[in-house]
């Protein structure tokens, strides 16, 4: 997780300074600020959902993540996926307007986004487990406290 972390940040401070200045000379340049735009804010989602996935497995780890602080982290995992979503669609309007860049590149983003979509529905998916396993947490425990009672 670190290392996906440092990659991320290494992308956005020093890749992204590269190709800003490789746009200009190149067919994008008109293109060029929404474009960079995007991909920054794209890896700040990828850096949200690092972030809260490495606290979420912290939680597990400690043995805490069946309880209603990691919905937090897993709402905002959800969330990233689906601005990221959303960034892709955006990515690919940008490059679609004009005959700058060949269709199925397009189309290519047009895939990435609605598998973002579908990581945030598995997500979703899985939130709605969790729910389910703190509802049953909660309801152990309070059976083992009248088990208390009883004995």
């Amino acid at each position: 997780m670190v290392a996906l972390h440092a990659g991320s940040v290494f992308a956005q401070t020093v890749m992204v300074a590269m190709l800003a200045g490789a746009m200009e000379e190149s067919v994008l340049g008109g293109r060029r600020t929404p474009v960079l735009v995007i991909m920054v804010l794209g890896l700040v989602t990828v850096q949200v959902v690092l972030v809260h996935v490495w606290r979420l497995v912290t939680m597990a780890q400690r043995g805490t993540v069946f309880s209603p602080a990691a919905f937090r982290d897993v709402h905002l995992v959800i969330g990233a996926f689906v601005v990221f979503a959303l960034l892709v669609f955006a990515l690919g309007v940008v490059l679609a307007s004009g005959e700058v860049v060949p269709p199925v590149v397009v189309a290519l983003l047009g895939g990435a986004c609605l598998a973002a979509v579908g990581v945030a529905l598995i997500v979703l998916v899985l939130r709605i487990l969790l729910a389910q396993a703190v509802a049953r947490d909660v309801e152990a425990s309070q059976l083992w406290a009248e088990l208390a009672e009883v004995i």
